[in-house]
């Protein structure tokens, strides 16, 4: 897979080691992305463009990321029907604020909401979603649970030999 299917988008560079979670999984899993930063109060023009034009490119799900009032993920999903996922970002009032921000969507306008900066289980909501149209990737994606069940059976056999 080599055309973008997923864009990753945030409100600020700050927001980036946050964000390239959801691009690590991402490439785990073998599906191509593309990363970009708008603000929907800043640059709310060019968030519009984006959103709109998602579709065209190719885009399949748009993982959006913002702190404080946090309305990137709400502005994008006003302007496509491809499926959005909020990342609330810490910031101020310990990204309650964004939590609320990005969960408080109007009926018709959703916005899959993930944990404060969930960035990762973004990139897997993303991969569950192609996995209805993608057989490569609900492989990977089972592959992935399958070793983490194992690796956390490994860790209570442990701790059942330690006898803490």
């Amino acid at each position: 897979m080599s055309k973008p299917i997923v864009g990753i988008i945030m409100g600020s560079d700050s927001d980036l080691p946050v964000m390239e979670k959801a691009a690590e999984v991402l490439r785990e899993m073998g599906v191509a992305y593309e990363m970009d930063i708008s603000s929907a109060h800043r640059l709310p023009d060019k968030t519009a463009e984006y959103a709109k034009g998602a579709r065209g490119k190719g885009l399949e799900v748009i993982i959006a990321g913002a702190g404080m009032a946090a309305h990137l993920a709400g502005v994008i999903a006003s302007h496509t029907t491809i499926p959005v996922i909020g990342v609330p970002l810490k910031s101020a009032l310990n990204g309650l604020d964004a939590l609320y921000s990005t969960v408080q969507m109007p009926a018709g306008i959703p916005v899959a909401t993930v944990a404060i900066d969930g960035a990762k289980n973004a990139a897997y909501l993303a991969c569950s979603i192609l996995s209805i149209k993608y057989p490569e990737i609900a492989g990977k994606l089972e592959a992935y649970r399958e070793k983490t069940r194992q690796a956390l059976m490994e860790k209570s056999e442990e701790l059942k030999r330690q006898k803490v």
